[in-house]
């Protein structure tokens, strides 16, 4: 099959080109770099000829409400008119778990923007939704560090590694479409300040983690992110896989 990877570039993009070419699929990066813009319209017509499927995991440079609704909207409206016109069969989006659940954050509503968008395209989809990725942990205890001290809320996570997610969204794509959602989560749910700890705990660098509800991206969120019973749960455990990393 020919899959046309938006964002294809990127943390996730670029495992999910490996895997499916792995499988002998024709996979197809397309990004600003590569001369196509979801943003913009430009290069999707003659990305997409001939494209079976279709998987977004492309990102808004910006976590404010404006300008994240702004990039899923237009994005997911140019790929939905761009995939009815090549007959694109299905296109697989990646979105998190618990997104519908967090009004209150703009970045979120802006992801369920693009989720109605995606369902309302007339193109067939899959919609992986997936926890936070242990790559995150650290920029996020970079952006509340003070000193020496790591300031972050408690709030309850379930993260996953960016390799297991990239699996779940390449397998999306090598299957028919669900018109649905699948959330999947790492083996463990841990307060973002105890995740800080384990990091300095494999990694220390003489920080410290203090608790601290007001501080950072996470700060107020509703206790929603780590999914329910019937997550599916990968096995990569963050301790784990900060030893290898």
């Amino acid at each position: 099959m020919k899959i046309v990877v938006v964002g294809g570039t990127g943390l996730i993009g670029s495992q999910v080109i490996a895997l499916l070419r792995g499988r002998g699929h024709e996979a197809v990066a397309a990004s600003p770099s590569s001369g196509v813009n979801a943003l913009t319209g430009e290069g999707l017509a003659d990305a997409l000829k001939g494209a079976d499927v279709v998987v977004d995991v492309s990102n808004s440079p910006s976590f404010d409400a404006e300008p994240a609704l702004d990039f899923f909207t237009r994005s997911g409206r140019n790929l939905g008119e761009a995939e009815r016109e090549a007959g694109v069969r299905h296109h697989v989006a990646l979105s998190i778990v618990g997104v519908d659940q967090v009004p209150d954050y703009g970045y979120y509503r802006a992801k369920v923007a693009q989720e109605d968008a995606v369902k309302g395209s007339g193109v067939p989809y899959s919609i992986v939704r997936a926890t936070q990725f242990f790559e995150f942990v650290a920029p996020v205890m970079d952006m509340t560090s003070e000193g020496g001290e790591v300031r972050l809320p408690s709030l309850r996570l379930r993260p996953i590694a960016s390799a297991d997610v990239a699996a779940a969204v390449a397998e999306a794509a090598q299957s028919e479409p669900s018109n649905g959602v699948r959330n999947i989560a790492g083996p463990e749910v841990h307060g973002l300040d105890r995740l800080g700890e384990i990091t300095l705990e494999v990694k220390p660098d003489g920080r410290t983690v203090v608790t601290d509800e007001t501080a950072g991206l996470f700060a107020g969120m509703p206790d929603v992110l780590t999914g329910d019973d019937t997550v599916d749960v990968v096995t990569t455990r963050y301790e784990d896989w900060l030893k290898r990393n």
